[in-house]
């Protein structure tokens, strides 16, 4: 990770902790720690352990390098499985260890990383304990307007899942509306659900089909046993590629 000074000001002696994630990070199940060396002397981490509530585990920091004196460096921390218990106020703590001692620090995380993650990962939970989601990897079309399929497979659990809604991406939206609204109720224990939803692509531009790594990544809004979650529903290598064909299609490209 690249190094960033600190403005010229006269050094606080202190070390500073807070948590970033980059839309990489995210991709690769990451965030960073990055530690602030506002002191005269470089810092020499030969471990950096993150502890946090809401994990099921402490995480230990990666690709250890020397945090020069008036600078600050990232150090990756791949995520563990959440704990997804109701927890109190969290207080994470990061601890770093350097040839002279250990130190403990108060981590900030302004961005709300932590919580955003096990928002998101727990919530993909609840609904996989119910149904299985996933698309369809053919996307049939009639007179330009495709169709996703999304599969609800249930698991075979009691409960209930209901699919209230589903947003476009920047390159395929609903046709029709702003945003599809299924409102189909799936019973874990009942038939698969095939829920048909037709698209358009949102602009014909050829580059913003083959450049979006978004694009075929939907987010799903559901209720599971009456509780509102969202997961995020991304389409297979094979599905994709079908629904890019479609747009290029539809638009004239091919």
């Amino acid at each position: 990770m690249s190094v960033i000074t600190l403005p010229e000001r006269p050094p606080t002696g202190r070390v500073l902790a807070d948590l970033r994630q980059s839309s990489r990070d995210a991709a690769l199940g990451r965030m960073q720690v990055w530690l602030v060396n506002d002191r005269v002397h470089d810092l020499d981490p030969r471990r950096i352990v993150y502890v946090d509530p809401r994990l099921r585990r402490g995480i230990v920091a990666e690709r250890l390098r020397l945090d020069p004196a008036g600078s600050q460096r990232g150090y990756p921390l791949t995520l563990p499985e959440p704990d997804c218990r109701r927890q109190p106020r969290a207080r994470p703590t990061l601890w770093v260890t350097t040839p002279q001692r250990t130190l403990r620090l108060k981590v900030r995380d302004e961005a709300d990383v932590v919580e955003r993650y096990v928002a998101s990962r727990c919530a993909e939970r609840a609904v996989a304990r119910l149904v299985d989601l996933r698309w369809a990897d053919s996307v049939p079309a009639t007179g330009g307007v495709g169709t996703l399929t999304l599969v609800a497979k249930p698991t075979g659990r009691p409960g209930r899942v209901r699919i209230d809604a589903v947003n476009g991406t920047p390159v395929f939206v609903p046709s029709g509306s702003g945003v599809w609204r299924p409102r189909v109720t799936v019973r874990g224990t009942g038939p698969t659900a095939r829920i048909p939803l037709p698209l358009i692509p949102a602009r014909c531009d050829q580059h913003a089909f083959i450049e979006s790594g978004g694009a075929t990544a939907f987010r799903v809004h559901l209720r599971v046993q009456g509780d509102p979650v969202e997961v995020v529903v991304r389409m297979s290598p094979a599905g994709a590629q079908a629904a890019i064909g479609f747009a290029v299609e539809a638009c004239g490209f091919g």
